[in-house]
């Protein structure tokens, strides 16, 4: 699998470069964490980071590559997470999503 030298900034990791796995088409994924080990043998505590551009646009609108800002409250926020749950289907529309009539309709 390829992967990408990615900068985090922010947090414990703050100026460190890290290789991220890429996914199927290229970039690295929105939310990365690390469970760091707890000392007394504990639950793992996870510290969540958001991929972020790394910078503007540069000449011909070529895209500059991504780094990954801390995330203070451990949440991945702005529904970053992926994953089928935050996906919008077409047929899940409220009101039925499709012109079909409903039932009431063909009563009258």
């Amino acid at each position: 699998m390829k992967s990408e030298d990615t900068p985090f900034v922010g947090g414990p990791l703050d100026g460190r470069v890290l290789p991220v796995l890429l996914g199927p088409t290229g970039p690295p994924p929105k939310v990365y964490r690390v469970p760091v080990p707890d000392e007394a043998g504990g639950e793992p505590t996870v510290l969540v980071y958001r991929r972020v551009p790394a910078g503007a646009a540069r000449r011909f609108g070529l895209h500059p590559g991504w780094k990954y800002e801390y995330s203070e409250d451990g949440t991945a926020g702005r529904g970053d997470e992926g994953g089928f749950r935050n996906l919008k289907w077409p047929w899940s529309k409220p009101g039925g999503g499709r012109n079909v009539p409903r039932r009431d309709d063909l009563d009258e």
